[in-house]
């Protein structure tokens, strides 16, 4: 095990447990590194921090996961993490109308650098860690024991792969040799279908299930644009709740493609109307572009959902003006009275300065903006008080008033 000390007053922020240590607080490492080991983490004066996974090829240097001296962290810990995070969701297991929810919000859970989400019998694991990676096949074994299900697709997060100097390989721990199936589940009654084995991201995103369906309450006879609407959450919950129209904007033409599945595969399943196939346009388009070519007074709603625009905090700047440019053209071309969905999932853009950027776009605008709702991700994706980056997703409902 390593024994790693680090500078003099840098153990306050890991004496509150946040587990990330960067290479500029730590003093000395002994012995000379090898590979990615435990360590003992001590301060300046000589007293035990806590026990962590050290690995100098990770851009995370250190991630802590015991404070107890007791406590060594070994693969009974970890599987032990896992078995801890799987039970705190026990809940969602008997839900009659949802089977996709995540299993493993990584350092929120205790582990870092791994997310798991649950599709029906399926899980998918993306990793965003060297830590996660080193120990996939402990966890993989813990999840099929404690749950049996059909598959484990295993990816690396693009985003983190050339960082973490890791390889973007799929890997399926699966108990069937044959051809896997497209993957069918529900979200409060709606049908989603996800591929087998396609790219590193799922194809849909569990964390905005209850934002998607307190949009129901304000769309009902209304217009609806759907900014960045990806394979159609959103869009399909509108239809649900009785929107006039809905035009679904995105970059990708494959996730609006998927997008028109799903409206046809709810068709058919009646979870949606006879006839909602008419009611919705799909765009291929940049969605920054697009907004400022709509009619001025038309949607009665609309819905930003962008990708991360702020990956780090040295972005966040360039990603504030960017927030606020697509919030100022939504709230000009927005009807009177109109209400905008809008989030941010860029975890170094906090809640407040997501709030303040707001206020800057409004004021822009020459509008007046009031805050119906505050919104997050919901209890599967918990936010840790000693972690503040597991609050990534930050959200809006904003009532537009024209002066």
């Amino acid at each position: 095990m390593y024994k790693i000390v680090l500078k003099e007053g840098k153990e306050k922020q890991l004496l509150k447990h946040h587990p990330w240590v960067f290479s500029g607080a730590i003093d000395s490492i002994s012995p000379q590194f090898t590979d990615g080991d435990w360590a003992e983490v001590i301060s300046s004066n000589g007293l035990f921090v806590a026990y962590g996974w050290y690995d100098e090829k990770s851009h995370i240097i250190l991630h802590l996961l015991s404070w107890n001296s007791n406590v060594v962290p070994d693969e009974q810990l970890i599987a032990k993490l896992v078995r801890d995070a799987v039970m705190r969701r026990k809940n969602f297991f008997s839900l009659p109308d949802t089977t996709a929810f995540r299993l493993i919000h990584g350092e929120a859970d205790f582990i870092p650098g791994l997310a798991v989400d649950a599709y029906a019998s399926e899980l998918r694991a993306i990793i965003s860690s060297r830590f996660a990676n080193r120990f996939i096949h402990t966890i993989a074994m813990e999840l099929d024991r404690l749950l049996s299900p059909s598959a484990i697709q295993v990816t690396v997060d693009p985003q983190f792969a050339s960082v973490e100097g890791l390889n973007q390989n799929v890997r399926i721990f699966s108990k069937s040799d044959g051809e896997r199936k497209n993957i069918e589940f529900v979200e409060n009654g709606i049908y989603y279908e996800i591929e087998p084995g396609k790219g590193q991201k799922s194809g849909f995103y569990s964390d905005q299930r209850d934002n998607r369906q307190i949009l129901e309450e304000y769309v009902h006879s209304k217009r609806v644009l759907d900014i960045c609407s990806y394979t159609g959450g959103f869009t399909l919950h509108a239809l649900r709740a009785g929107a006039i129209s809905v035009d679904a904007v995105d970059s990708s033409e494959s996730a609006l493609r998927h997008l028109l599945y799903q409206v046809h595969l709810n068709e058919n399943r009646k979870t949606i109307a006879e006839g909602s196939r008419e009611k919705v346009t799909i765009e291929e388009a940049d969605a920054f572009e697009y907004l400022r070519t709509i009619k001025e007074d038309y949607y009665d709603v609309i819905i930003l959902d962008p990708p991360k625009l702020a990956k780090t905090k040295g972005q966040l700047e360039n990603a504030q003006k960017a927030y606020k440019d697509l919030n100022r053209v939504a709230m000009t071309k927005i009807k009177n009275g109109g209400i905008i969905f809008t989030f941010s999932c860029s975890a170094a853009m906090t809640r407040d300065n997501f709030k303040l950027t707001l206020a800057w776009a409004a004021a822009d605008a020459s509008v007046e903006i009031q805050i119906l709702r505050t919104l997050s991700a919901g209890e599967d994706h918990p936010i840790r008080l000693s972690f503040p980056e597991s609050e990534y997703l930050k959200g809006f409902v904003l009532r537009v008033i024209k002066k």
